[in-house]
């Protein structure tokens, strides 16, 4: 398997791919980089992260780079960290959804949201550049610990404009959280805690050794399904081992629809802020914006509706979609994966600031979490992926956009979407792994599991 490198950071299989050198090539340009500024390290708490964390953290010490290092933690409290410590930069150690015998390294910008294209760019270029040059015996940087940031973030959710803890405090949910032993195991459930909920942890020991397949989608979700069932919850919680993904289960133990997370909190954010003056004005003067990736649901389109905003829609990643929320003023947006982004918060996918909107939305909605999400527009998503093998997708998807020019509306800024009257499929070349993403929308499960198996066969024709 070799080394992803992509928008997203580095990513690769651990003592293959990525390796020491790799490691310490990347890290040491990316300190040139930052012009040898303080940098904000932590780690998703897989079993490799502590080694590979050393190596980060002493590559940096030798460029010169001070480094305050958070531990074990999630990526966007890395995020709030770059943006509190006013630090050059920032780097996530994370192969986020990806298996256990995978890691990578994330790296953000002075903003606190990851680099973009041309920084990326940039960045590689130096990472290419030979030899490195380390800083002398008298000028190596210092080390500082700092795992308080875990509840400073806690506090910036519970400060949220939009939360009224004592409101959610009064429901006493129960809730069954999984955080598959990683980086959410301590931060998630304290923070339900703040919120009353009574909380039954599932996966919660940090170990780093995961119970299940780490990408938190239905078919790995089966025992917290069974265990919210079990426990009469209200709602389960599951997050990825770096928690900027949120996924839901309903207190039927169903999931709630990793692509709903998002479409319910665009819901009660648009709710809350149409409150203050009426939807008419609203819709007059445009002022809400609404930020998307290409994949996500039709669902937000239709509530945008309802409240008069827009829904603007960029490629996959989070970085795209978080320089377009800023460029544009959104009030709100995210990824169908779960990934909520709250400007107010900050500029990034957090799961934190997910659950806190979600509990709320609950306490205000007033009924279950089926209830809520049988008051949202009605989709359906199927989702699979090819294995590239030998395939060049590029030459697959021109090969598939030739053939259904006709059939629909085409968008090929990020791989291939094309819109159907009452559907859509978008084919795009996985930024984190080796694949070839399929993703299809339609008002029926059946219409978008055919949709799909349609594609997957177009693409295994080439």
């Amino acid at each position: 398997m070799s080394l992803i490198v992509s928008i997203s950071g580095i990513r690769g299989v651990v003592g293959t791919s990525l390796t020491p050198e790799v490691i310490v090539k990347y890290t040491a340009a990316y300190a040139e980089y930052c012009e040898r500024g303080t940098i904000v390290i932590g780690r998703d708490g897989r079993i490799t992260g502590k080694s590979i964390g050393n190596l980060v953290a002493s590559t940096l010490l030798q460029m010169g780079c001070d480094v305050i290092a958070l531990g074990v933690c999630p990526t966007p409290t890395i995020q709030l960290a770059v943006e509190r410590k006013e630090a050059a930069g920032g780097i996530s150690i994370t192969a986020s959804h990806n298996p256990i015998e995978w890691n990578g390294l994330k790296f953000f910008a002075s903003t606190g949201l990851f680099l973009d294209a041309g920084e990326n760019r940039l960045f590689w270029g130096l990472a290419d550049e030979q030899p490195r040059l380390y800083a002398p015996w008298n000028r190596q940087g210092t080390h500082t610990a700092d795992p308080a940031l875990i509840d400073e973030h806690i506090r910036n959710v519970l400060s949220l404009p939009y939360v009224d803890i004592q409101k959610v405090r009064r429901r006493k949910f129960k809730v069954v959280v999984d955080c598959v032993n990683a980086a959410g195991g301590v931060i998630v459930p304290k923070l339900l805690r703040e919120f009353g909920c009574e909380v039954i942890e599932v996966n919660c020991d940090v170990s780093g050794v995961f119970a299940h397949a780490p990408e938190p989608v239905p078919e790995n979700l089966t025992d917290l399904c069974r265990r919210v069932r079990e426990e009469r919850a209200d709602l389960g919680i599951a997050v990825d081992p770096d928690v900027d993904r949120l996924v839901l289960i309903d207190e039927t133990g169903e999931p709630f629809g990793e692509e709903y997370t998002v479409a319910s909190v665009i819901k009660f954010v648009l709710e809350k802020e149409t409150s203050k003056s009426s939807k008419d004005e609203v819709r007059t003067s445009n002022l809400l914006k609404v930020v998307v990736n290409l994949s996500t649901t039709r669902a937000v389109d239709d509530i945008a509706k309802e409240y008069g905003a827009e829904v603007i829609r960029t490629a996959v990643g989070e970085i795209n979609v978080a320089k377009k929320i800023k460029e544009v003023g959104a009030i709100v947006g995210g990824e169908g994966n779960g990934g909520v982004i709250l400007p107010t918060s900050h500029i990034g996918r957090d799961a934190l600031v997910g659950i806190g909107l979600t509990l709320q939305h609950l306490a205000e909605f007033g009924g279950t979490a089926s209830e809520l999400k049988q008051s949202l527009p009605r989709y359906m998503i199927t989702k699979s992926k090819v294995e590239l093998g030998k395939l060049n997708a590029d030459k697959v998807l021109k090969r598939i956009e030739a053939e259904f020019a006709s059939a629909g509306r085409i968008n090929t800024i990020d791989g291939l979407k094309i819109d159907l009257p009452g559907s859509w499929v978008h084919l795009r070349k996985s930024n984190t792994e080796p694949i070839i993403r399929i993703i299809a929308e339609a008002p029926t499960k059946d219409e978008a599991d055919e949709l799909v198996a349609k594609f997957r066969m177009q693409i295994l024709a080439s």
